[in-house]
């Protein structure tokens, strides 16, 4: 069986996923997910965002989920929007008219 790409065949770019935890990550685990955005949510969750190159790099992305002992509550594709600004979750505003 081949290995499956998450990438977006369309764009020949990494799949964007979010992954919601319940419970809140603190500041000091930003640097072991480095690619991702972290938001807190009101309601107690977070959501990692952002892009995932392949199936390997999401079971890692899992892994270190499994050892933060948060629950895990979703993974899902999302579609792809306007570039982040990186490390903020804001989209960048340079080319909207």
């Amino acid at each position: 069986m081949g290995d499956k790409q998450t990438y977006d065949e369309e764009h020949n770019q990494p799949q964007r996923y979010e992954i919601r935890l319940k419970g809140h990550l603190d500041d000091r685990w930003a640097d072991w997910f480095e690619d991702l955005t972290i938001t807190l949510d009101d309601n107690g969750d977070t959501l990692l965002t952002g892009p995932v190159i392949d199936q390997a790099a999401l079971h890692g992305l899992l892994k270190k989920v499994r050892d933060l002992g948060l629950p895990l509550l979703s993974i899902s594709p999302v579609e792809p929007g306007p570039p982040a600004t990186l490390g903020t979750g804001q989209a960048d505003q340079s080319d909207v008219k």
